[in-house]
């Protein structure tokens, strides 16, 4: 065979050039006129057997190219890499979208020697970038403090990982390079476990740059024949010094290749969960439907039944302890079975939902006796949750989620994880070695999501995971939606929204209204909707921050004032007939800085829905307690000469401008009060 000596992605605004002979390496990438890496790049980094393997490897030699072009807007690039040495394959896969300026990589080690081979880290990005000054934007990430801003010169090395085992919990696996405060370069791990972003400055200004599975307590023994694949790195490239230049393309890239869709995730409906209002100690069957017959009545859409319905027949067994027997259902709370609750949901025109964290494992769960080669274990300790890379555990799962949808009649999974696996399960009787089991792990939930929609396309699966602590593109390509954060009061719903959304859609997204927290204690949570002093445009505030993405409430609606509940049901109609179109379909643009929970950061909080042809837009904004009473919004990507009309939604209102004014001068907003917003519709 005769094999190209260059492989070239490119077009006329973005450079991606491999050559391919007589070596392999890097020829060009980055936009027009700006190539940010350098031709000496690794491209990627394997250790295997201790010997690091990468582009720049002497014995590493091609011996088969290829590309796919069948998917309109990507182009699939597959170069062999034979190393004879070792015996071993590296597949080097990188995807070029065509319509943005963005790239994906991956590789797959494969064994084609005779000999076992130890793999012990995994990059699927290395790139040296060339000298420059490098301002680094990254998100810590914690329960109730997700997506916590860092922001720095990049004057020392810097790693962004999580040791975790969940993708969040620690640092948010995304990150972003100001180049010169004139280009950006964005990328994210499409991983939902550990996994390591390396920044380190070299010599005259030089960036080494590496991303992929975290080598941490991580090894693979490849056996003759066997492979193991890397999770995927996004990279994409941007003009200028606005960071909403590069979310927009994360934002296009998931909606038109990554996100599943189905109808009833598409129609993005409005949901209330039990949850924070009950949790599982306040509900019963009586209560569950009073709230169905108020969410009808409301305009709600799904109803979804938490934590709380499984496990033993007795009123005080507590969620926590009981999760893997999901067989059961406690029928001291729910006498009629979950089946009745599901059909008077369908009666009333609604969806139904109901909880499940498949993959947790409670110390008082009977399936760690009646299935003990399930349960996770490290070094002879249980580790609390059931351990997916054992293939029969796997099948379990999928019989447990299978009978949930088919006997429950449920439209809804939501699928949480409340626990840090750590480096993961290390018992060698699963399927997996000493040192894959977390990666194994994943790699069996994956499979599992896939299978479950496979089988059943029409349910909608919810990730969440403690609140927002596995929020990644790589589940977010085998869930409909994100549940950004267990905490939901205003600045913190503000903050979480704006982190989340630099790599994923506003509709990738889904976080409550202001909930009232019946039980946990929190500082911040404090919202009370029967409170007399509480104020239309406080209860106005509060829904229109949640309704910037999918949305719903955690509240006990029956005991609403009439008022409150009026007030949602309008907000549900215009989100219906309006907003919602916005959200799933237009690029977003932050028009403020990022807002804080406890009084930090931005004050005000303004974002500009764009629909992609230019023909509408929608601007929400939010003044927060401490603001300053006059706030200025420049608006982005109008048409400067365009007269445009604005319809001011509260008051009805109508004016007109251009659309250089509207960039240039702004929108003056100087009569909200602190806890008000206004949506104003531009076309």
């Amino acid at each position: 065979m005769t094999l190209p000596s260059r492989l070239d992605l490119s077009d006329a605004e973005f450079a991606c050039v491999l050559d391919t002979a007589p070596r392999f390496g890097l020829a060009g990438l980055g936009l027009a006129g700006e190539h940010r890496a350098l031709e000496s790049s690794s491209l990627f980094l394997a250790m295997i057997d201790a010997q690091v393997v990468d582009a720049q490897t002497p014995d590493l030699h091609v011996q088969n190219v290829s590309v796919d072009d069948d998917t309109p807007g990507r182009r699939h690039a597959h170069i062999e890499l034979l190393h004879a040495g070792l015996g071993v394959v590296i597949d080097y896969h990188i995807v070029r979208y065509t319509d943005a300026f963005a790239i994906e990589t991956w590789i797959v080690v494969r064994n084609e020697g005779a000999s076992p081979r130890r793999v012990t880290r995994l990059d699927s990005l290395a790139l040296d970038l060339i000298p420059g000054r490098y301002d680094l934007r990254a998100y810590t990430g914690a329960w109730g403090a997700e997506f916590e801003p860092q922001s720095m010169p990049l004057t020392s090395p810097v790693t962004l990982e999580s040791r975790s085992g969940r993708s969040s919990h620690g640092h948010h696996p995304w990150f972003a390079l100001v180049c010169d405060g004139r280009s950006i370069i964005s990328g994210a791990v499409a991983w939902s476990g550990n996994w390591a972003i390396r920044l380190m400055p070299r010599l005259e200004e030089a960036v080494a740059l590496s991303a992929g599975l975290h080598d941490w307590e991580f090894a693979v023994d490849l056996a003759p024949d066997a492979s193991v694949e890397a999770p995927p790195v996004v990279l994409v490239f941007a003009r200028g010094d606005d960071l909403d230049e590069a979310a927009v393309q994360f934002a296009r890239l998931g909606r038109r290749f990554w996100y599943p869709r189905n109808a009833l995730a598409d129609q993005l409906p409005v949901e209330w969960n039990h949850w924070w209002a009950y949790e599982d100690r306040a509900l019963d069957e009586a209560t569950f439907r009073a709230n169905v017959d108020a969410a009808a009545r409301m305009g709600i859409e799904v109803c979804t039944l938490d934590a709380g319905w499984f496990g033993a027949s007795d009123a005080e067994t507590h969620w926590y302890d009981q999760r893997g027997d999901w067989e059961m259902v406690n029928a001291v709370r729910f006498p009629s079975g979950i089946r009745a609750l599901a059909d008077d949901v369908h009666a009333r025109g609604m969806r139904f939902g109901i909880w499940c964290e498949i993959e947790g494992l409670g110390v008082r769960a009977r399936l760690a006796e009646t299935h003990p080669d399930f349960v996770a274990m490290r070094d002879g300790c249980r580790i609390g949750y059931v351990c997916l890379g054992n293939p029969a555990a796997q099948q379990w799962a999928f019989d447990t989620l299978d009978h949930l949808i088919r006997d429950y009649g449920c439209d809804w999974i939501k699928l949480d994880f409340n626990l840090d696996p750590g480096a993961g399960c290390n018992r060698v009787d699963h399927g997996h070695g000493v040192g894959d089991g977390l990666y194994a792990h994943y790699c069996g939930y994956y499979a599992l999501l896939d299978r479950v929609r496979a089988t059943h396309p029409h349910v909608v699966l919810e990730n969440c995971s403690s609140g927002g602590l596995r929020i990644d593109p790589g589940i977010a390509r085998r869930t409909h939606m994100a549940f950004l954060s267990d905490p939901d009061w205003p600045e913190h719903s503000l903050q979480v929204f704006w982190g989340a959304t630099q790599m994923l859609a506003p509709d990738a997204c889904l976080h409550w209204g202001y909930g009232e927290w019946a039980f946990a204690e929190h500082p911040s949570q404090t919202f009370n909707p029967c409170d007399p002093s509480l104020q239309p445009h406080q209860v106005d505030f509060y829904t229109r921050i949640s309704m910037l993405r999918r949305f719903g409430f955690s509240q006990r609606l029956p005991d609403l004032p009439e008022w409150v509940a009026q007030r949602y049901a309008d907000h549900i109609a215009f989100y219906k007939a309006v907003m919602r179109q916005f959200v799933r379909e237009a690029d977003m643009y932050r028009l403020t800085g990022q807002p804080l929970g406890e009084g930090r950061g931005d004050r005000w909080a303004g974002f500009q829905y764009r629909m992609p042809d230019g023909s509408e837009h929608l601007v929400a904004v939010f003044r927060l307690p401490g603001a300053e009473p006059l706030r200025v919004l420049r608006l982005k990507h109008l048409h400067p000469e365009r007269i445009y009309t604005l319809l001011w939604v509260d008051s009805g209102q109508q004016t007109q401008a251009s659309g250089a004014a509207l960039m240039d001068t702004g929108l003056r907003f100087d009569d909200l009060p602190e806890e008000g917003s206004a949506l104003v519709r531009i076309w």
